[in-house]
């Protein structure tokens, strides 16, 4: 195959000396084929996966273009949308590295930056303009932006546009652009919603594929570590073994969950690891600050969730962890790739539980081979019963007081099998809990004796207790009664404004179905009542 250079792909004299102040000598394969193209001003499709250079593929050619001309206030001559913030700032950085000899005025619209600062920005014109398309459409609400001077469109990472939720923003920004533009999109996959994107605003462009969509480097070295428990606190202990079985220099650990990232976090820096964390929650300065120490190199360990997947370009990290199996086989390819870039050896590392087997076959189906295992790999009966085997709950089994897996099958109540229990363990032969007796309060077995008598329970004050006006002796001990709305109404008003305050309670019912007026020795407070305690 014949070496390209940069000199032949048709840049100004000005690029290619910031390409060579960074270094630079041979292109990247989909920079040899997109930039030609791109300085031409024909839309460009370019496909292929993360770590391969597409963003220098799309700004040395804009910075070709745009060496002539002016930017006017509020009117950015290009414009970049990005899926994520570190992703934008990334790009931000490239402008900054490969336009050093341009007087060319970049800013950078994210989300987590004061608008003041961006807005000023904005009123001195830019040639560039890098954001995210939430914070764009914001600043368009607000009147801050028109984009009806954009020349140039870059839409970088669409897939990662796609599992964001963001292709509804991006159809609207495209209707607020110009219809004479340059479109420059780049995408690692192609589903069919993207497809219908770019048969909707690229016209007639010329597709360039470096790499079968959705592959792996083939310097990345993939293993697969089995855990046959799916408990968290398991799969943290086989990653702390990891980690200190490899050689590692830096690792970025994958998560599915934000919430995750923290838990894990806590757990290295208690086992004494050097990490850090990086996930949609936090906020843009700390966001930052973590992926400088990263590259810098005074974080070891990056616990990340896949808002760092995606086309950020950390060099030289050894390892890559995957804690947990990505839902979608295409994030898979995009989390290792972080590592074994610009033809360096890199590994990646996969914990696989019996719940991970179906998103495991689609990564098998996906690199068209089977997965090396390192350790006991999963036998045949543990793939035949991945995902469905019900995940235990921690602290649960054995605690007393819940009712067991046997009861639940059963049918039978868990509040009625505790209280079963609990009567068994107070000797109570009928299954009825004895419940202690209280001060003041009847017990179980006195409410079911007052209530076998005729004429239902006795109460203090009532005749049928045998003392006159019933009030109690000294040394005689009344029976505790239950007392309820529904059983003692209350007495009618005509009667009680014709009776006078002194005079005595008229007897009750005893059939209980007539009106049954409460008399005062009912409410008589506790300090005032005559003790019932036997004299000794």
């Amino acid at each position: 195959m014949q070496t390209v250079t940069f000199a032949e792909l048709g840049l100004s004299a000005k690029v290619q000396a910031a390409i060579q102040a960074a270094g630079y000598t041979e292109p990247t394969p989909i920079q040899a084929k997109a930039i030609p193209v791109a300085v031409t001003g024909r839309d460009v499709l370019g496909i292929a996966q993360t770590g391969t250079g597409k963003t220098a593929g799309f700004v040395l050619p804009m910075l070709a273009r745009l060496e002539t001309g002016r930017a006017r206030a509020r009117m950015p001559r290009s414009l970049i949308l990005a899926p994520t913030r570190e992703l934008a700032a990334q790009v931000e950085q490239s402008f900054q590295k490969y336009g050093i000899n341009h007087k060319l005025s970049v800013a950078l619209l994210i989300g987590g930056v004061s608008f003041d600062d961006q807005l000023k920005k904005l009123d001195r014109g830019v040639d560039v303009l890098i954001a995210t398309p939430g914070r764009l459409l914001d600043h368009f609400a607000r009147g801050k932006v028109l984009l009806t001077g954009v020349e140039i469109l870059v839409i970088d990472e669409a897939d990662r546009m796609l599992d964001m939720g963001f292709i509804p923003d991006i159809e609207r920004i495209c209707k607020l652009l110009p219809t004479r533009r340059q479109t420059l999109f780049f995408s690692a996959t192609m589903p069919p919603e993207i497809q219908r994107l770019v048969d909707t605003f690229l016209k007639d462009p010329v597709r360039i594929e470096v790499a079968r969509p959705a592959t792996a480097a083939a310097t990345i070295t993939q293993l697969f570590r089995y855990c046959a428990a799916s408990e968290d606190w398991v799969k943290r202990e086989v990653l702390r073994e990891l980690i200190r079985s490899e050689h590692v220099k830096n690792a970025i650990i994958f998560c599915n969950r934000k919430r995750d990232v923290a838990i894990l976090l806590k757990s290295l820096l208690k086992h004494g690891f050097n990490a850090g964390a990086l996930h949609g929650d936090m906020d843009q300065m700390s966001r930052m600050a973590t992926l400088e120490a990263f590259r810098e190199g005074r974080l070891t360990l990056l616990a990340a969730s896949d808002v760092a997947a995606r086309g950020l370009d950390i060099p030289d990290v050894s390892h890559i962890f995957n804690f947990d199996v990505p839902w979608q086989s295409d994030d898979y390819v995009h989390r290792i790739g972080r590592t074994g870039r610009a033809g360096k050896e890199g590994r990646s590392l996969t914990l696989v539980t019996p719940d991970d087997f179906r998103q495991l076959k689609d990564i098998e189906k996906m690199l068209g081979a089977s997965v090396t295992w390192i350790g006991e790999p999963p036998s045949a009966q543990d793939i035949a019963l991945g995902g469905k085997r019900r995940r235990s709950r921690p602290g649960r089994r054995g605690r007393p007081g819940h009712a067991d897996a046997s009861e639940r099958r059963q049918g039978r109540n868990g509040a009625q099998q505790r209280v079963e229990r609990n009567a068994v363990a107070s000797g109570d032969r009928n299954g009825h809990a004895r419940s202690k007796p209280v001060a003041g309060r009847p017990t179980p077995e006195a409410r079911r004796r007052d209530h076998a008598q005729p004429g239902g329970p006795q109460r203090p004050g009532d005749s049928r207790l045998g003392a006159p006006n019933g009030r109690a002796e000294r040394g005689q001990r009344l029976e505790p009664a239950v007392r309820t709305a529904a059983r003692l109404p209350k007495e009618p008003r005509q009667a009680r404004d014709a009776r006078q305050p002194w005079e005595p309670r008229p007897p009750r019912s005893p059939d209980r179905r007539g009106p049954s007026p409460v008399g005062l020795g009912d409410h008589v407070p506790a300090f005032l009542r005559r003790s019932t305690r036997p004299a000794n």
